[in-house]
């Protein structure tokens, strides 16, 4: 049987409750065997913007997915100098892994629909992989109407396969980073050991 590869990248900046609730979800929706965490290590969509080093994110995940046999962290988008291209990583990911006859399913947010068109090589890319495309009540309408615009009907109609609806996840890493120095010893929407890595490691503003 092929086996069936999950891809969720992104800045984990840091992880939270929200994409481990998206990459279970994903997981039995799909009939997934694992899910790959692959942390980047200079966003594209993201210019600018300083994340913390990429060894203290590969290590909140690692403490994140503890104990979850299916998920796997893999840091080759750190190891490569320059942009993040998610192209790179579904090219070269199933090969470091022994599993070059994967069937690979991208994990991403509804959100990333809008400037889909313009990531590199977005065409292979779709030929390439199924999309898990994880959308939160709550969250704009994905726009398809766009992709169709410029990637035609076929892409549009393979990210309609891979919709996965999910109920609102109060967490976001955005939010996280600006709470974080005011909060207490305790913050539901880090996984276990992620805080405290966060506070010896004094990321985000917390004291070491």
């Amino acid at each position: 049987m092929t086996p069936r590869l999950g891809i969720f990248g992104g800045s984990f900046d840091p992880v939270h409750a929200g994409h481990l609730h998206a990459a279970r979800a994903a997981l039995e929706r799909f009939e997934l065997d694992r899910v790959v965490f692959v942390p980047a290590r200079h966003p594209p969509h993201k210019p600018g913007r300083e994340l913390a080093p990429g060894e203290d994110r590969m290590e909140m995940l690692r403490l994140a997915t503890a104990g979850e046999p299916r998920f796997l962290v893999h840091g080759l988008e750190l190891e490569r100098t320059g942009p993040s291209f998610t192209i790179d990583t579904v090219r070269a990911l199933p090969g470091l892994l022994g599993e070059e006859s994967a069937a690979v399913h991208l994990i991403l947010g509804s959100d990333n629909l809008v400037g889909l068109a313009t990531w590199r090589e977005a065409q292979e890319l779709l030929e390439r992989v199924q999309p898990i495309v994880v959308h939160r009540d709550g969250d704009p309408e994905p726009a398809y109407r766009e992709i169709e615009s410029a990637l035609g009907p076929d892409a549009v109609a393979k990210l309609r396969r891979g919709y996965l609806a999910l109920p609102p996840v109060e967490a976001s890493s955005t939010d996280l980073r600006a709470r974080l120095p005011a909060l207490g010893s305790k913050v539901l929407e880090l996984p276990p050991g992620v805080l405290e890595h966060i506070r010896a490691r004094g990321l985000y503003g917390t004291r070491a």
